[in-house]
């Protein structure tokens, strides 16, 4: 079986596609600050910031909805384990490239670095993430197409790391919140499209896996990410309304 064979649940298809669009600007109204940071403590505080935004709700949470919003055509639960060190690799990676295209001398191979470190980070959560599914089957990868994902990875990460420093307008964060919010979900929906299943006979252990409904899952996901992304704009906002008094 493969995946052209499984279905997508519309709706969910599109919130996930929605919560990367509102990830990615947060993220991109938080990168700002990390340039100016002028101390450790306000360097950490806001790639911190950013990176949640990013790796957490643009990245993270599209993969989770997107990963429910499939009917894999056998039952799935997910590791626990797999899933938590999914999560820390997707805030992590965007981490390591915000704070070396950021915080850099402007050279020419930090925002290629950050690219490539961030982008290949964000596909080994993609993958682990799918690790995490404990299901009745067997999965392997198409190669061109796992390749494919992980070149759209890597640009993606560039892409993002360019504006997250080089946007200064409000409307020009927001239309490529858009355009990031269709890379991530490209990376994502490339990386399952490459998977190929072979039906098995595994049991999946109730007391040892997360095990809800896709949709309760999904849904979860989705609210508990928006509430946290609408917390991050507020302090953003805060932040910089902060700044400007200062410097006035």
């Amino acid at each position: 079986m493969d995946m052209n064979n499984i279905q997508y649940e519309p709706l969910l298809v599109g919130l996930s596609y929605v919560i990367s669009v509102f990830g990615s600007y947060t993220a991109l109204q938080l990168a700002i600050a990390i340039p100016q940071a002028r101390t450790w403590a306000a360097i950490i505080g806001s790639v911190t910031g950013a990176s949640v935004a990013l790796g957490g709700g643009a990245i993270w949470s599209m993969h989770f909805i997107g990963m429910n919003a499939a009917d894999m055509g056998v039952p799935v639960a997910y590791d626990p384990f797999l899933t938590f060190v999914s999560l820390i690799l997707a805030v992590v990676a965007p981490a390591i490239g915000l704070f070396i295209v950021g915080r850099s001398d402007g050279g020419p191979w930090n925002l290629p670095l950050g690219g490539v470190l961030t982008g290949l980070g964000v596909a080994l959560m993609h993958y682990t993430g799918m690790a995490a599914m404990i299901m009745p089957a067997k999965i392997t990868y198409d190669p061109t197409l796992f390749a494919a994902s992980l070149v759209i990875a890597v640009v993606a990460a560039t892409v993002a790391l360019w504006l997250a420093f080089n946007l200064r307008g409000n409307l020009q964060r927001f239309g490529s919140a858009i355009v990031m919010g269709i890379a991530v979900c490209g990376m994502h929906y490339t990386g399952m499209y490459a998977v190929r299943m072979e039906h098995t006979k595994e049991v999946v252990p109730a007391a040892a896996a997360i095990s809800l409904s896709p949709s309760d899952m999904a849904y979860s996901v989705f609210g508990i990410t928006a509430v946290l992304l609408t917390f991050l704009l507020i302090y953003s906002a805060w932040k910089a309304q902060r700044t400007l008094r200062v410097d006035i």
